[in-house]
């Protein structure tokens, strides 16, 4: 690929390797660290004392998760909850990754099938819906607390930022532990694990363990990709920098600073626009076609260099008098990585596979944003498209659960965009709702994994089927896989009835599926505002549990936009077809006893707990929506 050089360094520009590595592509070992302090002089006045005290320290978890973006997040939470005692390791103060303040990306996923969109449901959902109930305001650090509080509210969870996992120790080719670096504190810690998750992107605890991995693009033949190269490459999609402007009312000047590189749009290829350039231009990006992660801070200093040069271009080349009164009010600094490591799995995912719907019968997440290829040239190489829109899909597609462990690290799994495919494939499922789905399923198999004393591998070969239904029980969505749980007693009711039905059948409720998908209705939808629904069983049963999937319009996106958008694809607010408040009572000894109520729900999945009854019927009075004017449901489950 031959890149056309036609930016000018100003006058005191220079691009330049960085002195001290960045914590997101550091490669340091302990080797490079120093643990011991005995030479260290310090005299506490206060204790009257000389010396540092304990920066070596360790802990014990069963599940080790790395990286705390969308994946990372959705990991821990699911493995938390489904009993494994966790820790999440975020080498940045904030969670989030690319969605964070730092870098300010789209949160987006499955944005538009048919001009609507599919979104993902389950832990992704319960995050997006937080934030749409505490953060009106639409403000991204506000947004880094949202995603904060999801992870520190878990008991079960443990949360340690500022701090990465450089090297794995092994013990055969299982790792045994993990040495971090938690630069805030100057300390050194070996985490010790069962199960060991790196959602970090770039894999760095994984790469030590020596899991097999690859880089670059494949070549056509590999795997029959038609939107592959002739000949395989190093090529790497680049990282982006953003940045947002704000109308001051009045003109505003701008002069670039030292180190920014003059832009002109000269040769450029007629798709790189500069719509709504006040929120960020993602196009101003850099790739590698060698060590994207070596090259790290090269391409980081190159990228506020080029950023800049494209904003005096906007301000000062006279093209774009609308931008007047615009000023920066924020630059990153930080760029969004969108490709490094590829780590082989069991199976690795292909371009055929996504775009001829390939069945896997270990399907665990799905996706559907296009196969969206970014010119790895980048900024670059502007005469070229910003990015090559392959293939824009009509349905979702399967992902598999054999393309998210290592193939030869025996309790090692990955969610995000390192996990185990192609480049092609990886330019649609890098998408960070769809790593969230990963992540969310790598979670719950690793509870699996610590409860039947299993490895990855063996939850794929045996434990499939209770991996799937748990995550389906859990409100993941898997296409063409409806539940099915053998527990659930909601399946072994003699009548289902409500008091009103204005679409769908109530015998929905119980069919497995929690979503209408491909032209199938799968709720039941009251014809008032008000209803009420009551399962019938022939004789006591104990239950403790009732687990309802109400309609968040699931047609629609809701992540956080800097254009705050709200149209018929995508909502500034809470949706207004959530149900808000709603009671269950039981048939005890024939009189109805609430055993019950939400008034203010905020959740899609729906859990009431309590002391196990033994009734004859449930009924679920449904009192409020968020605005909707009729009820509907997805589904209803009751357990013991």
């Amino acid at each position: 690929m031959k890149r056309r050089d036609f930016f000018k360094k100003g006058s005191k520009a220079a691009v330049v390797a960085g002195i001290l590595p960045l914590a997101t592509s550091s490669c340091a070992t302990q080797k490079n660290i120093a643990t011991s302090t005995n030479k260290d002089k310090w005299h506490h006045l206060g204790k009257g004392e000389i010396g540092l005290s304990n920066r070596i320290k360790e802990a014990t978890y069963e599940v080790v998760v790395v990286g705390g973006g969308a994946a990372g997040i959705c990991a821990a939470v699911a493995s938390a909850r489904n009993g494994a005692k966790t820790v999440l390791i975020q080498d940045r103060p904030m969670v989030g990754g690319n969605a964070s303040s730092e870098m300010r990306v789209h949160l987006n996923g499955v944005n538009n099938i048919k001009g609507k969109a599919e979104r993902e449901s389950g832990l992704i959902e319960e995050i997006l819906l937080q934030n749409r109930f505490n953060n009106e305001q639409e403000s991204f650090p506000v947004f880094d607390h949202i995603m904060y509080d999801f992870v520190v509210r878990e008991p079960n969870l443990t949360l340690m930022v500022n701090t990465q996992a450089i090297e794995a120790i092994m013990d055969g080719s299982k790792i045994k532990a993990a040495k971090c670096w938690q630069a805030t504190t100057e300390t050194l810690y070996t985490i010790t694990g069962k199960v060991f998750i790196d959602c970090s992107g770039d894999g760095l605890l994984a790469a030590t363990a020596g899991a097999e991995y690859r880089t670059g693009r494949e070549g056509k033949d590999e795997f029959n990709e038609s939107f592959a190269p002739e000949k395989a490459d190093g090529w790497q999609m680049g990282s982006t920098l953003l940045m947002s402007s704000v109308d001051m009312g009045r003109p505003m000047k701008y002069s670039p600073p030292s180190f920014a590189f003059k832009y002109t749009h000269e040769g450029a290829h007629k798709r790189r626009r500069f719509a709504n350039f006040q929120d960020g231009i993602w196009w101003i990006e850099v790739g590698s076609d060698d060590d994207i992660i070596a090259d790290a801070e090269v391409n980081r200093q190159k990228l506020m260099g080029y950023l800049h040069g494209v904003w005096d271009y906007i301000k000062n080349s006279g093209n774009f008098p609308e931008a007047e009164n615009q000023a920066l009010d924020w630059v990153g600094s930080l760029p969004a990585r969108r490709e490094s490591r590829r780590f082989i799995g069991d199976y690795i995912l292909s371009e055929k596979d996504m775009t001829e719907h390939k069945h896997f019968d270990d399907a665990v997440a799905f996706g559907g944003w296009s196969l969206d290829e970014h010119n790895p040239g980048g900024i670059e190489n502007v005469s070229e498209p910003p990015s090559y829109f392959h293939y824009h899909f009509k349905s979702i597609y399967q992902f598999p659960f054999g393309s998210l462990y290592s193939k030869n690290i025996s309790n090692l799994m990955f969610a995000g965009r390192n996990v185990s495919q192609t480049h092609i494939a990886l330019s649609s499922s890098r998408i960070m709702a769809t790593c969230a789905l990963q992540g969310q399923a790598v979670g719950t198999a690793a509870t699996i994994c610590i409860q039947k004393k299993c490895s990855p591998r063996e939850v794929r070969e045996k434990h499939i089927n209770a991996l799937q239904e748990q995550l389906l029980r859990d409100d993941a969505f898997i296409p063409n896989r409806p539940a099915n749980d053998e527990n659930d007693l909601a399946k072994q009711v003699s009548a289902i009835f409500a008091d009103s039905t204005s679409t769908g059948d109530v015998k929905n409720l119980t069919n497995g599926m929690s979503r209408d998908i491909d032209g199938q209705i799968n709720h039941w939808k009251s014809k008032n505002a008000k209803a009420e629904l009551q399962l019938e069983w022939d004789k006591p049963t104990t239950i403790s549990k009732v687990e309802i999937k109400c309609d968040t319009n699931l047609k629609r996106n809701i992540m956080m936009r800097k254009d705050s958008r709200n149209d018929d694809l995508y909502g500034n607010g809470v949706p207004k077809e959530m149900l808000k408040s709603l009671s269950v009572e039981g048939r005890i000894n024939g009189k109805w006893v609430i055993l019950g109520t939400i008034n203010q729900n905020k959740t899609r999945l729906i859990k009431f707990n309590f002391e196990a009854k033994k009734v004859t019927a449930i009924k679920i009075n449904l009192k409020e929506t968020y605005g909707a004017e009729k009820i509907k449901l997805f589904e209803v489950r009751c357990y013991t």
